[in-house]
């Protein structure tokens, strides 16, 4: 296991590995986004460094894919770099058991007061922020953010990944969707007639920007919880200006307040269903008071492409070993394995293999898994295999689908579940007073358990017999 106090280290690793790769020389208005796009487009990519960028000074640097390897989701994970897919999700679940989060320790110092800006010297653009696609309203900043709110009633904390468009020089949006987290506490602090103070962070260790993409339990501070899996605390600084804790080894990172009354047009944005979610319209801004940034800073781009994407690879992996406990804990038996495919944005194509042991045992954990924490946000479909089926093989899957499932018996459909905004089948009249429900299809594609043993036999080699030729003959096909 290797161990990494911050990104430079993460990055180190990463170099050492042969998953990094650096390009000189491009601009930020769309040629980095659509360079990010082509290598995010495939799983097991290298990450990518875009230093000496136009118009900004070397190392003003911009990484983009952190995720989107299976080495380096482990090496973020703090697991083995040589474990293959089944292997990772094996791995992580089995330390996410012992996992406890970790409280915060507070610090006086940290590589993220070494600029420390307010008032006139607070400059949004002095960081080289892509226009990620063509279509975007604006330059987004915070892809593969972490942003930092409070509960004003019961003080809690939460960390959670939202779009961040720079306004001006001194203004930025934190979008947040309804019935997030962090949207949750805003709406709390507006009823009370007051700005919301936030702490965003545009570049850190990619652990935290993973756990703060998680659905986590409310009261779960993500911070905690990142200490939790590296085993010790998470070094912040209390933020002179709003009282919230800010990672001591960030890249950047801003204080501020978003304003009520003070609303100003966002977006559109290109978002991760592959679509524009929604045209600009008017969002609260966020008064930027406190500026701090490393020497030669990094951003960490996350930004969405169409699926499926290097980008929904870790959530994969995460979601589909969430899913495992979550079957296991509704006492479901025979699970073999779970994918959330990558071309459904990591939500809405989800498959689940097991081994029949009873009747109606597909329907169950299909049912389970549409309604569960980590399926039920803009899912879709879910399809129940067999233990034969390469759950993560998607021709293997729609191949089950094709010739084990008839659609008069095997399809069934849930109504008004929960979607969100996002969603590009929401109708544009139930988008105008925030109707984001939306259906689900469960499919059967298992052998129909009454009479499975009559099931015809699959026309293929053995895998004892294949690996015995192909023994043989590997090196010389």
């Amino acid at each position: 296991m290797i161990h990494y106090d911050d990104l430079r280290t993460w990055l180190e690793y990463t170099e050492q590995m042969g998953e990094l790769k650096v390009l000189k020389g491009a601009n930020w208005d769309l040629e980095i986004g659509v360079l990010a796009e082509h290598v995010m487009r495939a799983n097991q990519q290298p990450a990518v460094i875009f230093d000496e960028i136009e118009g900004y000074p070397p190392g003003y640097r911009i990484l983009v894919n952190e995720s989107g390897s299976r080495k380096r989701a482990a090496l973020t994970l703090g697991l083995s770099t040589d474990l293959d897919e089944p292997g990772l999700i094996a791995a992580w679940r089995e330390k996410r058991r012992s996992i406890r989060p970790v409280p915060v320790e507070f610090v006086d110092e940290g590589p993220i007061l070494e600029n420390v800006l307010h008032g006139d010297q607070i400059d949004m653009w002095k960081f080289p922020t892509p226009r990620w696609h063509e279509d975007d309203g604006g330059r987004y900043l915070g892809t593969g953010d972490a942003i930092i709110t409070r509960d004003p009633e019961n003080g809690s904390l939460n960390m959670g990944t939202y779009r961040v468009m720079v306004h001006d020089r001194d203004h930025i949006f934190v979008y947040i969707s309804p019935s997030k987290d962090g949207r949750i506490h805003r709406d709390k602090w507006f009823a009370a007639k007051e700005p919301m103070p936030v702490v965003a962070v545009f570049g850190a260790d990619p652990l935290l920007h993973m756990v703060a993409s998680w659905s986590m339990p409310h009261g779960q501070f993500e911070l905690e919880f990142v200490g939790g899996i590296k085993g010790e605390p998470v070094r912040v600084i209390r933020g002179p200006v709003t009282g919230l804790p800010i990672p001591a080894d960030a890249e950047i990172v801003v204080e501020g307040f978003v304003m009520p009354e003070d609303r100003r047009p966002e977006g559109p944005f290109g978002e991760w269903t592959g679509y524009y979610g929604s045209g600009a319209r008017d969002e609260p801004v966020v008064q930027v008071k406190a500026l701090y940034h490393r020497n030669n800073p990094i951003i960490l781009g996350s930004p969405p492409v169409k699926p499926p994407s290097g980008k929904v690879y870790m959530q994969s992996i995460l979601r589909s070993a969430a899913i495992y406990e979550q079957l296991e804990g509704a006492g479901v038996p025979g699970v073999k394995g779970v994918w959330f495919h990558e071309v459904g944005g990591g939500h809405m194509f989800n498959v689940i293999a097991i081994q029949q042991l009873y009747p109606g045992h597909a329907k169950q954990a299909a049912s389970i898994v549409c309604q569960s924490r980590g399926g039920a946000y803009m899912g879709r479909y879910v399809v129940v295999v067999d233990e034969d089926i390469n759950p993560r093989d998607l021709q293997d899957v729609m191949w089950a689908v094709c010739t084990r499932s008839d659609p008069a018996q095997d399809i069934d459909i849930i109504r008004r579940c929960l979607s969100g905004p996002l969603d590009p089948m929401i109708h544009p009249e139930r988008r105008k007073v925030r109707d984001y429900g939306t259906s689900r299809a469960i499919i059967d594609a298992t052998r129909p358990f009454e009479w499975k043993s009559e099931f015809p036999r699959v026309a293929e080699s053995s895998p004892a017999l294949r690996e015995k030729v192909l023994a043989k003959w590997r090196s010389k096909l």
